[in-house]
């Protein structure tokens, strides 16, 4: 039986060698949960909170386990609509013993001097529903989505949830997400991720700058996203991505194809690929999946000829499907390190987002040691940036939340 696939990203220090990134382990698997914070001001933290769910319901689905996930989303609440919400709604109709969705708060944004009675209210009853399900034990992981901000607003007691979450039954994995972590919760959690935000102007700003001679950040295009850094969200906050892309063409537009391409992701094992299978089952209209790659470790100056192969077979398909305008969001997940490790040239990736279609959406993630030229395209660019992880204390991967 060949070795379970992992997705995690490993860099090696001190040899000189570069960026591998680690596909196949036959490593042993953590029961212990951890807890998770993803913060700062950047792009992609509720994202990675999807991704972690869309894995957690793939492991149930293609395991049998007894996996079960709360998606708990304050400052969310139901007067608004979110592009994830159809498919999310699509995976509870078929699998409806795997997650639960709880959304608190109203629908709009607002800041620290617009807080009323009822906002307090809403927060409270999000954190009520929420120490219950920590305390129950029925769920495997529980995504407490925008609950840094809550904090941050003074609408919780941070004291409380601080004490709550440090005493969380020890094998459930909890995620907090949103601007703003308090420092109490970042000292008890076992992995703390900063979303920071590279930022960009649009063309109109950049050109205003131009004219009165001043210097600016490079413009970024319009639907060009990239997630990259050492920390942890980038592969998740790709599949969040797809899990939004999905849902809006399930509820809002049928022609809004999405299409998942992974590089350096070969072999199998990954949970996320049984979540996606059944959202195609549903939709099969909606989601294309294609994964390249060996399942084995891949180190630069140890590259093999099928690592080559394997690259440009799948950036052939991710040029065409681009240009086509086919699908209107294309994910293009590890294509960052694959660049970083010279199995594909980087002017031909350029060109090829240049000369995308407008209303085309194209994502591309993975940390790297040399910023390919493409990440001045990207009208996002958020870095991942590690301050705390668990693996760097020796502890196992996960299956439903790692890879």
């Amino acid at each position: 039986m060949a070795p379970q696939a992992t997705s995690a990203t490993t860099t090696s220090r001190g040899t000189g060698r570069g960026i591998g990134i680690r596909t196949a382990a036959g490593s042993s698997e953590r029961s212990h949960g951890q807890l998770h914070v993803y913060d700062g001001d950047g792009k992609g933290k509720s994202q990675a909170a999807l991704g972690v769910v869309l894995r957690t319901i793939g492991l149930g689905i293609c395991e049998q386990k007894q996996t079960r996930v709360l998606l708990l989303r304050f400052l969310k609440g139901p007067g608004r609509s979110y592009d994830e919400d159809a498919a999310i709604e699509a995976l509870q109709q078929g699998f409806p013993h795997l997650i639960d969705q709880v959304r608190t708060g109203r629908g709009e944004f607002f800041g620290a001097g617009e807080v009323t009675r009822i906002d307090i209210q809403e927060a409270q009853r999000g954190w009520t529903i929420a120490k219950g399900a920590i305390a129950s034990e029925l769920y495997s992981v529980v995504v407490l989505d925008e609950l840094n901000p809550v904090l941050d607003l003074g609408l919780l007691d941070t004291d409380d949830v601080v004490r709550t979450l440090a005493a969380k039954p020890a094998g459930m994995e909890v995620i907090v997400t949103g601007r703003g972590a308090p420092r109490q919760l970042v000292t008890i959690a076992d992995l703390h991720s900063e979303m920071r935000a590279h930022r960009r102007l649009d063309a109109a700003t950049a050109a205003e700058f131009d004219a009165d001679g001043l210097e600016h950040p490079p413009a970024g295009l319009e639907g060009i996203e990239v997630y990259t850094g050492e920390g942890k969200g980038k592969s998740t906050s790709a599949l969040g991505k797809a899990l939004q892309a999905i849902g809006r063409g399930i509820s809002q537009d049928k022609s809004h194809r999405v299409l998942i391409l992974q590089w350096l992701k070969g072999g199998s094992g990954y949970t996320e690929d049984a979540a996606i299978a059944a959202l195609r089952e549903s939709y099969p209209h909606l989601v294309d999946h294609l994964r390249s790659g060996r399942d084995a470790i891949v180190w630069r100056g140890q590259q093999q000829p099928i690592d080559y192969v394997e690259a440009e077979r799948a950036w052939e398909i991710a040029r065409a499907a681009i240009s086509s305008g086919l699908y209107k969001t294309v994910i293009l997940d590890e294509i960052n390190p694959t660049v970083d490790l010279e199995l594909l040239p980087v002017e031909p990736i350029v060109q090829t987002l240049l000369r995308k279609p407008s209303e085309t959406e194209v994502i591309l993630t993975g940390r790297c040691k040399n910023p390919p030229a493409y990440f001045d395209l990207a009208s996002v660019h958020s870095e991942m940036v590690c301050h705390k992880h668990y693996a760097e204390r020796g502890v196992d991967l996960k299956r439903g939340v790692d890879y």
